[in-house]
């Protein structure tokens, strides 16, 4: 069985109904904090190809622009690095499986992962 992550905010919602889903279907799998563990910039880079997304598909504009933050969201390499800086910004959660990976909004999605 594949190992499955999911990058996760107990304080939000869409991440409590995804571990939910995850407990329900009975998968084992490893949680993520990652405001209390923020991601590197390789693994950033990693989880980018796993998502199979450029990385402003996965922030949350409106997380930045609370935080005053002005990045070029077409520099693939300057949204990666404020990410390792803010990882506030990282959409949430993420469910990653072996080599591919979703966020989970709806919460439905990691159902394509499993």
């Amino acid at each position: 069985m594949l190992k499955t992550i999911i990058y996760h905010n107990p304080r939000w919602g869409k991440s409590r109904e995804s571990v939910k889903i995850l407990e329900k279907k009975k998968f084992l799998y490893e949680k993520v904090e990652y405001l209390k563990t923020p991601l590197s910039l390789s693994e950033l880079k990693l989880l980018r190809k796993k998502l199979d997304l450029r990385p402003k598909e996965f922030i949350r504009i409106k997380e930045m622009e609370k935080l005053g933050l002005d990045i070029d969201l077409e520099n693939d390499d300057e949204i990666l690095k404020t990410i390792v800086e803010k990882p506030i910004i990282l959409e949430r959660p993420i469910i990653v499986s072996g080599d591919k990976a979703v966020i989970g909004r709806p919460p439905e999605n990691l159902l394509k992962l499993l």
